[in-house]
C-alpha cells in the first residue's frame, strides 16, 4: 500500500501562481510514475501531469508552458509549479501515484487539494 499525502492549495488571482506538493509513503519501491490530476467543478477528473521511470514526462495541452512537474525518486515527492494561472485551471488537485505489484497495476489517490483563481 502507497500513502500520498498533498499540500499547497489555496485562492489565487488569474496570473498568480502556486506550488502543490506530494509526498508518498508506504510501498514507493513499487511506484513507477507519480503525477497530479485536477477535477474541476462539475467535470471529470483529468490528467495535469505526469512523470515516469522510462522517464517521460506528460503535461495537458492546457498546461503546457505554464505548469512543470518535478520528481524526486528518492524522496518519493512529487511537485507542481503553476504559473500564469488561469480561471479555468480551478478544481480539486489529487495526487497520483502509478504502482506495480507483480503484474497488476495499480493506482494510489492523494485525498485532494483546491485550487481556485479567481479573475
Amino acid at each position: 500500500q502507497v500513502q500520498l499525502e498533498e499540500s499547497g492549495g489555496g485562492s489565487v488571482r488569474a496570473g498568480e501562481s502556486l506550488t502543490l506538493s506530494c509526498v508518498a509513503s508506504g510501498s514507493v519501491h513499487t511506484l513507477d510514475a507519480m503525477g497530479w490530476y485536477r477535477e474541476p467543478e462539475g467535470k471529470q477528473r483529468e490528467l495535469v501531469a505526469i512523470d515516469t521511470n522510462t522517464p517521460s514526462t506528460t503535461y495537458a495541452d492546457s498546461v503546457k508552458g505554464r505548469f512543470t512537474i518535478s520528481r524526486d525518486i528518492a524522496r518519493s515527492t512529487v511537485t507542481l509549479e503553476m504559473n500564469d494561472l488561469e480561471p479555468e485551471d480551478s478544481g480539486v488537485y489529487f495526487c497520483n501515484a502509478e504502482g506495480v505489484v507483480g503484474l497488476y497495476g495499480i493506482d494510489y489517490w492523494g485525498k485532494g487539494t483546491p485550487v481556485t483563481v479567481s479573475a
